[in-house]
C-alpha cells in the first residue's frame, strides 16, 4: 500500500513541478534556471516543515515526503542545469547556481524544521 501512496504523491508532485517551472519560465528570460531553483527551495522548505509537523503519523509521510515532494523537487535537473551552464561557458552562473542550490535548499529544509518547532504538534524534540 505504501508504494501506491508514493506513486500517487509522486505523480501529483511532478505535475506541480512542471506547472510551476513553466509558469516561472514564461516570465523569466534570464540564464539562471529560476524555475528549477524555486521548485527545489520550496520543496525543501515544505519537506522540513511537514516532517516536523507530521511526526505523529497523522498523514502518511510516504505520500507527502517521498511521493509528492520527491516528485516535486528535482536534483537531477538542477545538476543538469549546472553542467549545461558550464558547457555554455557561463562559469560564474554555474557556480552560483550549483552551490546556491545546495546551500539554499539545505537552509530551507532547516527553516522548515524550525518553523515546525513553533507548532504545538511538532518540534525539534520530536525530530531526529
Amino acid at each position: 500500500m505504501t508504494a501506491l501512496w508514493v506513486a500517487l504523491g509522486g505523480g501529483v508532485g511532478a505535475a506541480a513541478r512542471y506547472a510551476l517551472d513553466r509558469a516561472v519560465s514564461a516570465r523569466w528570460r534570464g540564464r539562471f534556471p529560476l524555475g528549477t531553483f524555486l521548485v527545489n527551495v520550496s520543496g525543501s522548505l515544505a519537506l522540513g516543515l511537514f516532517t516536523g509537523l507530521l511526526v505523529d503519523g497523522s498523514l502518511p509521510l510516504s505520500l507527502l515526503g517521498v511521493g509528492a515532494l520527491g516528485g516535486y523537487t528535482t536534483f537531477s535537473t538542477a545538476s543538469y542545469d549546472t553542467v549545461r551552464l558550464a558547457r555554455e561557458r557561463h562559469f560564474g552562473t554555474a557556480l552560483v547556481y550549483g552551490l546556491g542550490t545546495m546551500f539554499v535548499t539545505v537552509a530551507a529544509a532547516a527553516l522548515g524544521l524550525w518553523l515546525a518547532g513553533l507548532w504545538p504538534a511538532g518540534g525539534w524534540s520530536t525530530v531526529g
